[in-house]
């Protein structure tokens, strides 16, 4: 291998410049995940149309990802990432303008598909331009940069749509995406450095054909579950069956080609392997319970959807604290030295919320989320930072979009296991004799009805009900969630097992290896 040049550890503007386009596509892309799922209520009022129906708005959004991310590691070495990264802002743009137009809630759903080709490429793009620019010596503290949307689209989302929905309509839930999108595209072709590719690798055809629909019924699957609350219905179990056959086929496939779709062979590196566990099991632990917490906010407390997603802030605001830091350590301690630290503040904060009730204080479920928050800054992005540090230049793009990949199933996975369980525990609620719904035809649950009467207090002015009554509901719903938060704390738990085996020495990184006169990254690094 030649000699490299010397790579300064210190984060310039010429590489500031370039995390900055990064982040504005990230925004756009997390945010708006979150501040759609506060909309769905809306939907339902103005489209005439069912919660399983609108909840399509979200499933068709995260199928088109799941379709597109196998597809960006080839795409980004046959036409640059800087061209690719503006078509993927060009489509979100476009899919978020045509979102606001929409007539219909079919409408609706088609315009998400084209917003989820766009979203779906952004992120693992992202992280490809950011360890690029960053080179191995600050991609930690250029990894914690585009960790921050990551990790407040969650808690800002639902804030932002709220208050959008409130002084507004729920068109600009979609029409903000508009300023922030041609921002981005004249950043973009500001910053980012010229494409220069020369594509030497063959599309893999076949194994397109197996992935992306595998992949996409699999999720349609897993995204089925809520809805029908058990494994037992065709609609959860055929999708899934089918969809993972075909992944698994994929799988066995793969290893033929030169060119994979997708380069399983990257797992052969240990500290990808491990790195890629450890994000798959807490990825399901967290997100999975961590989406339950504004429900639990409003469906036990009777908050507004703007109150639930500000009791959120504190998440938030420990996870920026933690961050910047996180980022500078695992540019100079092996991450395995640090996140079980970090891991441990997230076990601490989650534990709080096995134990809520009705009445439960919100200075200590605000000052656990901060905690949570804390953790969550110092373990997500660190491990992606180990994950790809040690990959070579050419095999950045490909580590990246495994990492998405794995990601996007594993938090799936885990907010419909969570959905299941919450729903399922509900639906077990003492039946009120002679009460049926209205709209349904379906008897009424103490917890079904306590849930209505604090989301809409005038429900309970109007049809007067045994305060007794509520008040059974009120805690059965209470000790619901909180029996649902204890299987997410025993899953955060287990994500200390794949930790355990994260590297404890500095590793050699190979990202500046291989690197082809073509990559734009030598004008970013060279001081």
């Amino acid at each position: 291998m030649s000699s490299q040049p010397a790579v300064s550890s210190r984060i310039d503007a010429a590489v500031l410049k370039i995390a900055g386009v990064v982040v504005l596509g990230a925004i756009m892309s997390i945010l708006d995940v979150t501040v759609v799922s506060v909309a769905l209520p809306t939907f339902q009022t103005e489209f005439d149309a069912s919660y399983a129906r609108v909840a399509w708005t979200m499933t068709a959004y995260t199928l088109a990802l799941a379709t597109v991310i196998p597809l960006t590691g080839w795409a980004a070495d046959r036409f640059g990432t800087k061209r690719l990264y503006m078509t993927a802002l060009l489509l979100f743009t476009l899919g978020s303008g045509l979102c606001a137009t929409a007539d219909s809630i079919g409408q609706l759903i088609a315009y998400r598909v084209l917003q989820g080709l766009g979203g779906g490429m952004l992120m693992p793009l992202g992280m490809t331009i950011m360890t690029r620019a960053a080179g191995p010596e600050r991609i930690g503290r250029l990894m914690a940069v585009l960790g921050i949307p990551m990790l407040l689209g969650p808690i800002g989302g639902p804030i932002l749509g709220g208050w959008l929905i409130d002084v507004a309509s729920w068109h600009w839930i979609f029409l903000i995406n508009l300023p922030i999108g041609a921002l981005s595209l004249v950043y973009a072709q500001w910053a980012l450095p010229k494409d220069a590719p020369e594509p030497s690798e063959s599309f893999d055809f076949v194994g397109m054909l197996m992935l992306s629909p595998g992949l996409a019924l699999f999720l349609y699957g897993v995204s089925s579950l809520p809805e029908t609350g058990t494994f037992a219905d065709r609609k959860v179990w055929l999708p899934m069956l089918v969809g993972g056959l075909l992944v698994i086929a994929f799988v066995l496939y793969s290893f033929k080609p030169k060119h994979p779709l997708l380069d399983l062979r990257l797992l052969r590196d240990r500290n990808l392997t491990v790195a890629t566990l450890t994000l798959a099991v807490f990825t399901v632990a967290f997100m999975g319970a961590g989406l339950l917490f504004p429900s639990y906010f409003l469906q036990v407390r009777g908050e507004s959807t703007l109150d639930a997603g500000l009791l959120m802030a504190p998440q938030g605001i420990g996870a920026m604290v933690t961050m910047p830091i996180a980022g500078m350590l695992a540019d100079r301690l092996p991450v395995g030295r640090t996140v079980p630290f970090a891991l441990l503040l997230i076990v601490a904060g989650f534990f709080a919320f096995t134990q809520v009730g009705t009445d439960t204080s919100y200075l200590l479920l605000c000052g656990s989320l901060f905690v949570m928050g804390l953790g969550m800054g110092g373990t997500m992005m660190p491990v992606m930072t180990s994950a790809l540090k040690t990959l070579t230049n050419h095999e950045v793009a490909r580590g990246s979009t495994l990492l998405n990949i794995l990601q996007q199933i594993a938090g799936s996975v885990g907010s419909a296991l969570m959905s299941v369980i919450l729903t399922n525990k509900l639906n077990s609620s003492p039946v009120i004799p002679g009460a049926v719904d209205p709209n349904t035809g379906a008897p009424v649950t103490e917890a079904g009805l306590a849930i209505a009467v604090k989301q809409n207090p005038e429900l309970g002015q109007a049809f007067p009900v045994d305060p007794g009554i509520l008040q059974r509901g009120l805690d059965f719903v209470a000790n619901s969630f909180a029996s649902t938060f204890w299987v997410g704390f025993l899953l955060m738990l287990l994500t200390f097992v794949p930790v355990f085996f994260l590297p404890r020495r500095r590793q050699k990184s190979h990202l500046l290896d291989d690197q082809r006169s073509d990559e734009p990254v030598a004008p970013v690094l060279i001081h």
